[in-house]
């Protein structure tokens, strides 16, 4: 994602929903799909109750399709796509859409890439223009590739090599617990890498990649399904399609042995763990049971986790559960569940992991009771609706949810999914999943806290 002062945004396999009914004050969105004549799919979803709307177009490339030795490729691609066309040159895109009272961004995912406005309603058409014109091609020169190289380092120093921690709970869990490269490699990329990638392999990621039949226009908010489906076929229905690269296959089945290692962070006062299981594919009857549970075991201060280790034993100072950078619905290929914590220095891994193994067991044991199970589903579905409520949040919903599924409707099935779990489903999950030859671990801890431990234990063994 860019670096910029913006709000957070954070057919293939079917789910069976036959044991999902869908509660009767379920808040439908209206979807209406169509498909042009070059392969972009286009979802309008109208609602008049302010005249603004959000843009979203998504191209089903990430940071598992970008080639290899080219680690970051994807992302540093995104930052290339807002420096110019020959058409609109560098400033043009920003200028547009900010003096026209809106704000833009993108972001890079492991099977999207992802561009989003929201503006008043009158400037969708030259948002739309925009993003037409980019699509076709973009002002491929050596001095904007540099600038751009240089800014997705200076954003890796930032956020990664600087940081405390450094994103380890999803760059570096990832290395580990997953064997295949398209997993397991950094998507933000190798310094090395970034400045190896040529003006060739930008013109030939944007053509393989960019093109309308790899993409979704979603927009959503005041424009009725026949007004932008014209307005689509007007900007983007001369654009040609383009082939596609055949992706590889990057299944992978659960892990067998548990991954144990330790880290040194210069820059960590206290120290962290990082606990990630492998988690159902995509479109599995398991994928409801585990949103639920990682809702259940670290969503907030009444979690579980939380009240177990946090409140109770009084090891951690937070806990926390994530899907890498996604949401636990918008993943198309082997992804984690992972459980971060910052633990308190007279503790350790093993007692935090012991702590967590406990509480999974008494889930195992004896399932969720009907209270506990009712208020994390009604967090869930509370959080789901109200990300819906902004226009730019539901369009970029609806074209993920069509590139990964397929059906940008799945905005509408997601709540009766929830609802539909049940005890027995998430004692099935976690047995299945959640057991320690699944997991991989990392221990980090502050370089000062483990060169105590060894000049500790190097007195002890001269004694």
């Amino acid at each position: 994602m860019r670096m910029r002062q913006l709000p957070v945004l954070m057919a293939g396999l079917t789910l069976s929903i036959s044991a999902f009914a869908a509660p009767s004050d379920q808040w439908t969105l209206p979807v209406n799909t169509k498909k042009l004549d070059n392969g972009l799919t286009v979802i309008v979803s109208e609602d008049r109750s302010s005249p603004t709307v959000g843009v979203s177009v998504v191209y089903h490339v990430g940071m598992r399709l970008e080639p290899k030795n080219r680690t970051g490729f994807a992302h540093l691609f995104e930052h290339l796509m807002f420096q110019g066309t020959p058409n609109a040159p560098k400033g043009v895109f920003d200028t547009t859409i900010t003096a026209g009272g809106g704000w833009n961004n993108g972001s890079t995912r492991p099977d999207f890439t992802n561009y989003i406005e929201t503006a008043p309603a009158s400037s969708l058409e030259p948002i739309l223009w925009l993003e037409a014109d980019r699509m076709k091609t973009l002002d491929f020169n050596p001095t904007t590739l540099k600038n751009q190289q240089d800014v997705v380092k200076e954003e890796i120093r930032v956020n990664v090599k600087n940081q405390p921690y450094g994103g380890f709970m999803w760059i570096d869990i990832s290395q580990h617990a997953f064997q295949k490269w398209e997993n397991n490699h950094d998507g933000y990329g190798s310094f090395e890498d970034l400045e190896n990638a040529s003006l060739d392999d930008v013109r030939a990621f944007h053509r393989d990649y960019y093109g309308p039949n790899n993409a979704v226009l979603a927009i959503a908010g005041d424009i009725t399904p026949q007004q932008g489906f014209a307005l689509a076929e007007k900007y983007f229905g001369g654009i040609a399609a383009r082939p596609v690269p055949k992706g590889t296959d990057f299944s992978e089945p659960l892990n067998t042995a548990e991954k144990r290692l330790e880290q040194s962070d210069a820059l960590a006062q206290v120290p962290a763990i990082a606990a990630a299981w492998k988690v159902p594919e995509r479109g599995s009857r398991d994928q409801a049971p585990i949103a639920v549970l990682a809702e259940l075991l670290g969503g907030g201060d009444a979690s579980l986790f939380y009240q177990g280790l946090v409140k109770g034993r009084e090891i951690a100072l937070n806990v926390d559960t994530m899907f890498g950078l996604t949401s636990p619905w918008e993943y198309n290929g082997p992804t984690l569940m992972t459980v971060f914590a910052l633990y308190k220095p007279d503790s350790s891994a093993d007692a935090v992991l012991k702590a967590m193994d406990e509480e999974i067991a008494r889930i195992a044991k004896d399932g969720v009771d009907d209270a506990t199970l009712k208020r994390v589903k009604t967090r869930m579905l509370a959080d789901w609706n109200n990300k819906l409520e902004s226009f730019v949040n539901r369009a970029d919903t609806l074209a993920k949810l069509q590139t990964l599924w397929g059906d940008a409707n799945v905005v509408n099935k997601i709540p009766g999914w929830i609802e539909g779990v049940t005890s027995n489903d998430i004692q099935r999950a976690v047995k299945t999943y959640l057991v320690p030859a699944n997991r991989t671990v990392i221990d980090r801890k502050p370089a000062a806290m483990i060169e105590a431990a060894k000049t500790a234990s190097a007195t002890t063994n001269t004694k």
